[in-house]
């Protein structure tokens, strides 16, 4: 198989729609956090969707400085991942979904993750988009290959 664009995009695509867990990092006045959260990819892969409560590090670390990265990876524990896993790192910028336009984005994030429909519905949960800028795919331990979402001169906007 071809490692141009095609391929790129397709095991982005199948890494997000298998897992179902991802490494959220924010960071506050330069202290990096890394939170693990439950996660939805769009089909066009422009959003990543991740409920968390509004009490949460990562909720008010995404309150001051939006910017953030996620991980998801196709790890196993097993000694052989260092050849066959593969890790795709999504760089972007993250905001609370607008009420208006949460039932859309709760019916994808409980399309996938439907056990958690009593948290997803609590006042206290906040659902948040990451508008993805660049996905950074890693396989053979450290090959890495880009696949950019928005244009180079395109800003993100925190105001979703």
């Amino acid at each position: 198989m071809s490692e141009g664009a095609d391929y790129v995009e397709d095991t982005v695509r199948d890494l997000l729609r298998t897992q179902k867990l991802a490494v959220l990092s924010t960071h506050r006045s330069g202290q990096p956090y890394a939170s693990l959260v439950a996660f939805v990819a769009s089909e066009d892969l422009k959003h990543l969707y991740f409920a968390t409560a509004r009490a949460t590090r990562k909720y008010h670390n995404l309150n001051i400085d939006p910017r953030a990265a996620m991980l998801m990876d196709s790890r196993s524990n097993l000694e052989a991942d260092i050849h066959t896993a593969v890790a795709v790192t999504a760089i972007g910028t993250a905001g609370e979904v607008r009420e208006q336009e949460k039932d859309q984005g709760a019916r994808l994030y409980l399309s996938k993750h439907p056990y958690l429909q009593d948290f997803i519905r609590a006042e206290s949960c906040a659902l948040i988009r990451v508008a993805v800028e660049t996905y950074y795919l890693v396989s053979r331990f450290q090959q890495v290959m880009e696949l950019r979402i928005l244009p180079r001169n395109e800003t993100l906007s925190r105001d979703y």
